[in-house]
């Protein structure tokens, strides 16, 4: 089991096959780096910590900044775990790079989307309605009776009701892999996916398809290893000294 990617949404455009076909597809700019690494010895089961974005130093608490200077990486603002078999396992400090996924790969999109505010059952979950007329009154857009009667005398949960709409984690499965670009770090998936442009969202091989092509194992990487003398890093952790002193 491989690990996913962060990524942000950039939009949306078209993009057109050899026989003139036109496709909608999602650009996806992938920004992840393994900050730790969880092993069954410490923790009881295998993961990779990834991080994704640039965080400021005086906003970051100094136990966090301990831990990415053990990682010699720079502060991050998004920090997502993946599960990942041992064969999975990558290095702190490696970047993870678009290549992890092949043209044709079916992958599975995790993000929160758009938030709507509070809506009634007709724009919500497309209720009919009630009557225009004949008699009804007040009650045109209701989501009409919710309950029983005597037994049980109660409204059961998950009934349909008015609320928030929107700004929930939603998955949009099985999104084929239209394009990579290995050198703007893009990955171009047919449809939509979850979130408006600029928002963080994970990619993951697809759990629910059977005998698809499969990225690079244990992964695609952009550079093999961080090196331990890299400048930011070396940034990072003198400032997390003086931070500490």
């Amino acid at each position: 089991m491989r690990t996913g990617l962060i990524a942000e949404k950039v939009g949306m455009m078209s993009l057109f096959q050899d026989n003139g076909t036109q496709l909608p597809v999602t650009v996806l700019k992938v920004d992840s780096t393994v900050v730790d690494v969880r092993t069954m010895e410490r923790d009881g089961y295998v993961a990779l910590q990834l991080g994704a974005g640039k965080a400021k130093v005086k906003n970051v608490a100094k136990p966090q900044l301990g831990h990415f200077a053990k990682a010699k990486v720079e502060p991050k603002k998004t920090l997502v775990e993946f599960r990942v078999s041992d064969d999975c396992v990558v290095p702190v400090g490696t970047e993870l790079s678009a290549s992890h996924f092949v043209v044709g790969q079916l992958v599975d999109v995790s993000g929160v989307s758009i938030g709507k505010g509070y809506a009634g059952v007709m724009k919500k979950y497309h209720f009919g309605g009630d009557n225009a007329t004949h008699g009804v009154s007040r009650t045109h857009r209701a989501g009409g009776s919710t309950g029983q009667r005597e037994w049980p005398g109660k409204v059961f949960k998950n009934v349909k009701m008015p609320g928030q709409m929107g700004n929930k984690n939603v998955t949009a499965q099985n999104l084929e892999v239209v394009a990579i670009d290995e050198e703007r770090n893009l990955v171009m998936v047919k449809g939509s996916v979850p979130g408006f442009d600029s928002n963080i969202v994970t990619i993951t091989d697809a759990v629910k398809a059977t005998k698809q092509a499969v990225g690079p194992v244990p992964a695609g990487v952009k550079t093999a290893q961080a090196a331990a003398t890299a400048e930011p890093a070396a940034e990072v952790v003198s400032e997390t000294s003086e931070v500490k002193e």
